[in-house]
């Protein structure tokens, strides 16, 4: 950890001391910020984001000045550590610092400079835990239901041995697939294989969230900025300092957001909203899409030059039906993890239920797959998973997309059935591609919304 990658405020009336300190902190690296009052330190807190804070007790005659503003910081930014400095040594107001959160108390005159560094070090030590824990946490909280890589057909083991050789790069990379490839797993892999596997990986579907919340998760916000910003909150640029921001669904990212994107890749500097300063952030940034980037860059729909910022590196995951070969391991390593989680018995799959999953085209991949043969672990009454524990559509013949799915064979069809399965099976796609947005399903498939909603209580189909 190297100090310069830090800001520092001192707030304090006694401009010698300030000095001091300015000179002490600013050689040992820090970036140095000042303030002679709680109300010039507030503005400076709007406006920068702060590491650590060192300041007095005592202010001229304000002599409740220090816990001021440790009151303003428990209110507004309570993940940043602040240090109380007073030549008072007052045990009550000790005691009353360390009740408003502060971290450490010092006696001034200090006993030597190294004194203070080390406080300082220590403080920032801890703030840098604060943001490598919120970020493990939003790690757990977006974890893809996989936990492993499986594959070694010869599609898939290109895709890996790719990740090996560009894990350790710098560069940005463009992971491109279907959705349900796992192009999330593979962003965790070049994390984890990449110098930066000890820092934050931190990753956030674009697709998900609103275009102004979008902005302020990304990049921050400072009290204020908008309604319900009733503290300043740190964007997952910041989260990710050090690591990996992982920007799924990077297609879906409104224009006027990929101005600002484009700008914090090409500088390396983060502006949250409603603030007037930066901050530098050393972040790798992995983006993933299962959109034609390059179709929506000629059709005005992605900016020319962020596309190519992102796609120095490009990578793309085949769809499960191009590794059929994959189908078997990675069915037993399914469940496996299901099996686990359920807390049942592990199960093989009898020769027909395999040739079953073999056979379906696996419009979602290996999501959908995943999703089957969880159900059919939990359903299951037999010492094996068998056809009939399968869900219906996989059991209805060749997939529709096959030639030979049309042929009328000599015991007769169901016809409604099968209309009904070709029906769920669009159905499927399309709310898979839109993201479960029942407004862009309905078009995509060409139906009314209320058409659209018809269907979906027909087949009993969920669109959340």
């Amino acid at each position: 950890m190297t100090a310069r990658q830090f800001r520092v405020l001192v707030v304090d009336d006694d401009p010698g001391l300030r000095e001091v300190l300015e000179i002490v902190l600013a050689n040992a690296g820090y970036d140095v910020s000042s303030a002679k009052s709680v109300e010039e330190a507030v503005k400076i807190l709007e406006n920068l984001l702060i590491d650590v804070i060192l300041t007095d007790l005592y202010m001229g005659k304000d002599r409740l000045a220090g816990l001021r503003l440790l009151q303003y910081l428990k209110e507004n930014q309570p993940e940043t550590p602040a240090l109380m400095i007073t030549g008072h040594g007052s045990i009550e107001s000790a005691v009353e610092a360390m009740r408003l959160g502060a971290l450490d108390y010092l006696q001034k005159p200090f006993k030597s400079n190294e004194e203070v560094l080390l406080r300082v070090a220590r403080a920032v030590e801890k703030r840098v835990l604060l943001r490598e824990n919120e970020a493990f946490r939003l790690d757990q909280s977006r974890k893809a239901r996989l936990d492993a890589i499986v594959g070694n057909s010869p599609k898939f083991s290109k895709v890996l041995d790719m990740v090996r050789r560009v894990a350790a790069l710098p560069s940005t990379v463009a992971i491109n697939g279907e959705s349900g490839v796992g192009k999330e797993l593979i962003a965790r892999a070049l994390h984890t294989l990449s110098p930066r596997s000890g820092k934050p990986f931190v990753a956030i579907n674009c697709g998900g969230i609103p275009e102004t919340l979008l902005e302020s998760e990304l990049f921050g916000y400072k009290k204020g900025a908008f309604t319900g910003a009733n503290q300043d909150k740190e964007g997952l640029f910041v989260a990710a300092d050090g690591g990996t921001l992982f920007l799924d669904e990077i297609g879906e990212m409104p224009a006027s957001l990929q101005v600002k994107l484009l700008r914090v890749l090409d500088d390396g500097c983060v502006t949250p909203v409603g603030g007037l300063s930066s901050t530098r952030v050393d972040v790798r940034v992995l983006s993933a899409t299962n959109r034609d980037l390059a179709e929506m860059v000629d059709s005005g729909g992605f900016r020319k030059d962020l596309y190519y910022r992102l796609n120095v590196i490009p990578i793309t995951v085949p769809p499960l039906r191009e590794r059929i070969e994959d189908i078997p391991l990675l069915a037993r390593h399914l469940i496996a993890r299901h099996a686990k989680n359920i807390g049942c018995e592990e199960k093989a799959l009898s020769p027909e239920a395999l040739e079953a999953l073999t056979q379906y085209s696996w419009p979602g991949n290996v999501r959908e797959m995943s999703n089957v043969l969880e159900r059919a672990l939990g359903l299951s009454e037999q010492a094996d998973i068998r056809l009939e524990d399968l869900p219906s559509y996989l059991l209805s013949g060749p997939p529709l997309d096959r030639p030979e799915a049309t042929v009328l064979h000599e015991s007769g069809i169901d016809l409604e059935a099968l209309v009904a399965e070709f029906e769920m099976d669009y159905i499927r796609q399309a709310l898979e591609r839109s993201h479960y947005s029942q407004q862009k399903t309905a078009k995509l498939l060409g139906l009314t919304p209320r058409t659209l909603r018809y269907r979906l209580e027909k087949y009993n189909l969920s669109s959340d």
